[in-house]
């Protein structure tokens, strides 16, 4: 296998077998760093459409079993980097990133929601993309049906991979969230929304899925690891845009406006937070406005009913 920045990779699920060859030892981060991303992620769906039965402590445990079985993994297949360094860039951290999403992917079945599949440069409808919380948060892909979208797919490897004491952020370009291995000797992205792993540098998601001028980066964030407070936001937002699409909107100004308060010099936070304010109020007034509507309907007809008796 030849490991190119840009290329999809996949460890070979063939030749398995115990190393011979000694592994540094991971480094558990603390407790609270590696439950902090999982636990808000899973908070923040609570209450959402598809997150009725959601079981936060379970979930917790089920990110334990997962990571134990990705370190277990790792440790079988070190082999594999040490007698040949280079089908892994000389990284040891893209070793250690192959594994883990192989083995999220091929043990765990952790896999994209068809049903959310659409063309590059392709909107969605918001009702559809997060009519489902399942889609946007971890609870989904850690329930039977072990399937997301870019919006949770990457914070379960982040949530998984520190646990194993690897240096994982989350990064945001437009309309897409990805991983990042910040290390103090390392540095590289990847993606395994998809099928396997991609590596690609900052540039690729400077113009994919869609352009980002380099205003837009500055004011949105983007391109940058986010840190626990900008993590919380992301998953406000995302939360908001679940309550907007069923409907609930006065709640979802909440989550939006909780998110610009987090991150006030993130220009898309604010923006969002402006137009869900502008459409809850566009359809409170069309609320009272059929409240009105029927109130006439009602006397109307009460005066007809009365007037029918009489006789007139």
């Amino acid at each position: 296998m030849t490991l190119l920045v840009g290329a999809t990779l996949f460890l070979p699920e063939s030749n398995r077998k115990p190393s011979t060859h000694t592994m540094p030892l991971e480094v558990p981060p603390a407790a609270s760093e590696v439950s902090e991303i999982a636990r808000c992620n899973l908070l923040c769906a609570e209450g959402l459409n598809g997150a009725e039965k959601i079981n936060i402590d379970e979930c917790l445990r089920r990110l334990d079993q997962i990571a134990q079985h990705v370190s277990q993994e790792t440790k079988r297949h070190w082999y594999r980097f040490v007698q040949n360094r280079g089908e892994y860039n000389n990284s040891e951290g893209v070793f250690r990133c192959i594994v883990l999403a192989t083995v999220m992917q091929e043990d765990f079945g952790i896999h994209y929601n068809p049903e959310r599949v659409t063309e590059v440069e392709v909107f969605e409808p918001n009702e559809g993309f997060y009519g489902d919380s399942r889609d946007v948060f971890i609870h989904g892909l850690l329930s039977d049906r072990a399937a997301g979208t870019c919006a949770s797919s990457p914070v379960l490897y982040a949530a998984v991979g520190r646990r194993l004491g690897y240096p994982l952020n989350l990064v945001t370009t437009k309309n897409h969230l990805f991983v990042r291995w910040d290390g103090p000797t390392e540095r590289f992205n990847f993606d395994a929304t998809g099928k396997g792993l991609s590596l690609f540098d900052d540039d690729h998601y400077r113009n994919w899925p869609f352009p980002v001028s380099a205003e837009e980066e500055k004011a949105c964030g983007y391109l940058k690891s986010l840190n626990s407070t900008e993590e919380r936001a992301l998953f406000l937002n995302i939360r908001g845009h679940c309550l907007m699409a069923s409907g609930r909107s006065s709640e979802a100004v909440q989550a939006h406006a909780e998110a610009a308060k987090l991150v006030p010099a993130n220009r898309l936070y604010q923006q969002t937070l402006s137009i869900v304010q502008r459409e809850a109020a566009s359809l409170a007034q069309s609320q009272v406005q059929q409240d009105i509507t029927q109130l006439e309907n009602a006397a109307e007809r009460a005066i007809a009913t009365s007037r029918s008796r009489r006789g007139d």
